[in-house]
């Protein structure tokens, strides 16, 4: 069995002219959660909605699941969950309803009752849907992408307007569904999220994937040089350098000035930092005025 439920090669997508999917290639393991970040604009929508067969290609290599998106049938779409960023649903039926209609369009789909439970609205069941808030409707967003027991998930800004217990609820169910063997393709711009939950990540800027890899080694070795932050005594804005030698630059700073800084700390670049560098490489725009800077 091929062990890449999805395989993506040389993929291109052209509007009016215009390409905002570039040459990307990437591949996905079966039960890994992979997470594809960038900003607004970058081609991350356009990309998925090719994978689940929604948007035709302009060029390019795809295979899910073993098949061509662009031409699978009804069985393979069995087999795949989809999260939109908005379903519209009319909300004319209660939750429980609307979980109930949608399991029967699959062949194997999960508990109603387990579902409601993973995305936190049992109490919630007999509600029209047009009564909720705007997050308990997000959830039933991911209840209706689940229900079907995936193999293959997908879940584009599944916890925009989730409040933060919501979205840690919301990861633990995430987890879970990946500990069963489900495959996870996400996109989130919250970046904490990506790294609580994806196993690798990409990154797309301007419609081409920058970086690819996994969570703690994203952007090369370089990207990860430790930074040192301090204050000079008498001084209220702090400095900063990137340095391989942390440890040792205190000590030449300490030596240098003759005195212990007001503060140090000594961190390492966490994946929002990677990614807003890269952004900002690839896009021409201004480093964020908390970027990192090399020494």
């Amino acid at each position: 069995m091929n062990q890449n439920v999805v395989r993506v090669r040389n993929l291109q997508k052209v509007y009016s002219g215009r390409p905002v999917v570039e040459d990307v290639s990437l591949d996905i393991a079966r039960g890994e959660t992979f997470a594809l970040l960038g900003p607004n604009g970058a081609g991350k929508s356009t990309t998925v909605e090719i994978l689940e067969g929604y948007r035709d290609r302009t060029r390019g290599e795809v295979e899910v699941l073993g098949a061509d998106p662009a031409t699978a049938g009804l069985r393979w779409k069995s087999r795949i969950g989809v999260v939109l960023q908005g379903t519209g649903l009319l909300g004319a039926l209660t939750v429980r309803e609307y979980l109930t209609q949608f399991a029967g369009f699959f062949p194997n789909p999960r508990s109603v009752d387990d579902v409601l439970a993973a995305v936190g609205l049992e109490e919630q069941a007999p509600m029209r849907v047009s009564k909720l808030s705007g997050g308990q409707q997000r959830r039933v967003d991911v209840a209706l992408g689940v229900i079907g027991n995936p193999e293959l998930l997908f879940l584009d800004e599944p916890t925009t307007g989730f409040d933060p217990k919501a979205r840690r609820d919301f990861w633990t169910m995430i987890r879970g569904l990946a500990a069963e063997g489900t495959t996870i393709m996400l996109t989130t711009h919250y970046l904490d999220e990506a790294e609580e939950l994806a196993d690798r990540v990409g990154i797309l800027v301007a419609g081409r994937l920058r970086a690819l890899g996994p969570v703690g080694a994203i952007g090369g070795e370089d990207a990860r040089i430790p930074i040192v932050r301090w204050t000079e005594p008498g001084e209220q804005r702090p400095r900063e350098v990137r340095t391989a030698e942390p440890a040792r630059f205190v000590a030449d700073l300490v030596a240098r000035t003759g005195a212990e800084p007001a503060s140090v700390d000594i961190v390492r670049p966490s994946l929002e930092d990677i990614y807003l560098g890269l952004v900002a490489e690839h896009t021409g725009a201004a480093a964020p005025a908390d970027a990192l800077t090399e020494a």
